[in-house]
């Protein structure tokens, strides 16, 4: 890769891990929340849809053509599926660890790339088959020691596996959607197309709906929803599935810090071990974009939707 196309990707590099930092943050802030685990979704949502609509409307620009009705259909998809996978991830946040969420909700780190590789048709290059065995040898490492095989637990983890295999469809739908769209309007409106399946899916279930607190709710769309997939969403139309997959790996990483600070889980060696070898990981693929075949590569986002 030159140093042009190598300084292209830098800003979506940086909005990469952003994204998965603050979305490691949703699992504390669910269960803070004094509503049902859907109903923290929906709240998620709909926090953050008028703000997100906002900032679209504000940052629109004309299109060169008309978006064809398929792109709609997808992004209509895309908000159920993520509904869905909101949906049966905050149930297993709270039937399970915080360790064990966190990585069963994101099977998406191989999933997605996987994906990519099937419709590039062709195998992953040595240096990206090497960074995948790296990045999980070093998740093995990581979530090792916090990862509990309980009978107590099943229940959780089967939901947060669901999950990641959801975020996987979420993630394939909107990497198509967002080479038509620009960021904040493809996540506008498939946030907006989740909110009534997240809604009738906590009625569903008799959740309490309306918080006494607001300030983890808020926080839950603030940091996750405009800050997390906002920055996940722009990363989505310029990076490959492998280094947004990989990058996904960062999620367990700062979701044992903030258990090491709040809640007096320390780390030891073997977990500092899993975080270098995850960062080597991503490193090793930053630079191996297949230009001429991955689906993000083959067809970037138009300039004038940027």
């Amino acid at each position: 890769m030159t140093r042009a196309a190598s300084t292209s990707t830098a800003p979506a590099l940086i909005a990469v891990l952003v994204a998965n930092a603050a979305l490691a943050f949703g699992p504390l802030f669910v269960r803070l929340a004094d509503t049902g685990p859907v109903a923290a979704a929906f709240w998620r949502i709909a926090l953050a849809v008028p703000v997100l609509g906002g900032i679209a409307i504000a940052s629109r620009k004309p299109a060169a053509a008309a978006t064809s009705w398929r792109i709609w259909l997808f992004v209509a998809l895309a908000g159920v599926a993520f509904a869905a996978d909101l949906g049966t991830w905050h149930l297993g946040i709270l039937h399970t660890t915080m360790a064990n969420a966190t990585l069963l909700g994101n099977s998406a780190t191989f999933l997605f790339p996987l994906w990519g590789f099937l419709v590039a048709r062709a195998w992953p290059t040595r240096m990206q088959g090497a960074a995948l065995l790296l990045a999980a040898a070093g998740t093995a490492l990581l979530m090792g020691r916090s990862y509990q095989l309980d009978p107590r637990h099943l229940a959780g983890d089967l939901l947060c596996i669901v999950a990641g295999v959801l975020y996987a469809l979420y993630f394939i739908l909107m990497s198509d959607v967002r080479r038509a769209l620009a960021p904040w309007l493809a996540l506008a409106l498939s946030s907006l197309a989740s909110l009534l399946p997240l809604l009738g899916f906590a009625l569903i279930l008799g959740e309490r709906i309306i918080p006494q607190h607001w300030t983890p709710l808020i926080a839950l769309a603030i940091v996750c929803q405009l800050v997390g997939q906002g920055c996940m969403i722009y990363a989505l139309g310029r990076l490959s599935p492998l280094v947004v997959g990989l990058a996904l790996l960062i999620q367990p990483t700062v979701a044992a810090a903030i258990g090491w600070v709040h809640f007096g889980e320390a780390l030891g060696a073997p977990d500092f071990v899993g975080i270098a070898m995850i960062a080597a990981a991503l490193v090793l693929v930053r630079d191996t974009r297949r230009d001429a075949k991955e689906p993000s590569a083959a067809h970037p986002v138009p300039e004038e939707k940027r």
